[in-house]
C-alpha cells in the first residue's frame, strides 16, 4: 500500500468512534474513493453493510452513531413514544428485547443493516402542525453534543397515546401516564395546541384527570383542540374507547 493509502486507512481507524457506520459520502470526505473503498473491503479493512454503507470489521455497530446516520437520510427521524419514555427512565416493565420506536415525517422503511442489529419499528407520524426541520420539543438526548434526536417526555406521551387502539394497549398507556406525574404543563399545553389528532388530545386530558396528575389540572380543555361536542368512539382489542370533549 502507498504512503497515501496507509495515511487514509490510519485516518479511518483513528478519527471515528468505534461502531460508527459510514456512507460512501463519509468515506469520500476522508479522501477514500469508491475504488479505494472496494480495495479496503477486499483486503478486510472495511466491511460492507449495504450498498453505500460500511463499517470497520470486527466492531459491533453502536446505536447512537447508527441513528445519526439514519437521521441524515430520513426527514424528521427521532426516537419517540414508548422508547423515548424508556430513555428517560419512565417505564412500567423492563422488556427482554425492547423494540426501538422511531418516528419520522416521510414514508420509509428502515434499512436491514440497522434492524438486524437493533430491533426497531418506524412510524410515519404527522401528529403536530410543524415542519420536519423544526420539530416541536425534539432535540439531542440530554442535550449532549452528537446525541441522536429524541422527543421530550411530553411529546413522547402524546406520540404514545396516538397509537392507542392501533399498536398500543390502553392499559399500558394508562400506567405510563400515571408514572408521568412530573411532566411540564406549559410544554404539554403547547404540544396539545399544535396536535392534529382529536383522539390524542382527549385521551391525554382524560387519563390525566383519571390519574389526578398535577399537570392535568393546569390544562384548560376549552383552549385545546378537542373537536366537537360529540364523543369520540373507537373499537379495538381493548374494547370500546369513548372519549368525551
Amino acid at each position: 500500500m502507498t504512503t497515501t493509502g496507509a495515511s487514509k486507512l490510519n485516518t479511518l481507524y483513528t478519527r471515528l468512534a468505534p461502531g460508527t457506520p459510514l456512507t460512501s459520502e463519509d468515506l469520500a470526505a476522508l479522501g477514500i474513493s469508491a475504488d479505494l473503498a472496494v480495495h479496503y473491503v477486499r483486503a478486510g479493512w472495511l466491511m460492507r453493510l449495504a450498498r453505500g454503507v460500511y463499517c470497520r470489521p470486527t466492531e459491533t455497530l453502536a446505536l447512537h452513531p447508527s441513528l445519526l446516520l439514519l437521521q441524515r437520510r430520513f426527514d424528521g427521524l427521532h426516537i419517540g413514544g414508548k422508547s423515548a419514555f424508556d430513555w428517560y427512565g419512565l417505564r412500567q416493565y423492563v422488556s427482554q428485547q425492547p423494540v426501538l420506536h422511531l418516528y419520522g415525517w416521510m414514508a420509509a422503511r428502515l434499512p436491514e443493516w440497522f434492524t438486524a442489529h437493533f430491533p426497531a419499528e418506524y412510524h410515519r407520524k404527522r401528529l403536530f402542525a410543524e415542519q420536519p426541520d423544526a420539530l416541536l420539543h425534539v432535540g439531542p438526548f440530554e442535550k449532549r453534543s452528537g446525541a441522536p434526536q429524541v422527543s421530550a417526555p411530553e411529546r413522547a406521551l402524546l406520540e404514545l397515546l396516538s397509537e392507542v387502539g392501533v399498536r398500543q394497549s390502553l392499559q399500558e398507556a394508562r400506567e405510563l401516564v400515571e408514572s408521568a406525574y412530573s411532566l411540564r404543563a406549559d410544554v404539554l399545553r403547547e404540544l396539545l395546541q399544535h396536535c392534529t389528532s382529536v383522539k390524542t388530545v382527549r385521551l391525554c386530558l382524560q387519563l390525566g384527570r383519571e390519574g389526578s396528575l398535577p399537570w392535568a389540572v393546569k390544562l384548560d380543555p376549552a383552549k385545546l383542540p378537542t373537536g366537537s361536542d360529540r364523543p369520540w368512539v373507537s373499537r379495538s382489542a381493548d374494547g370500546l374507547l369513548v372519549l368525551k370533549s
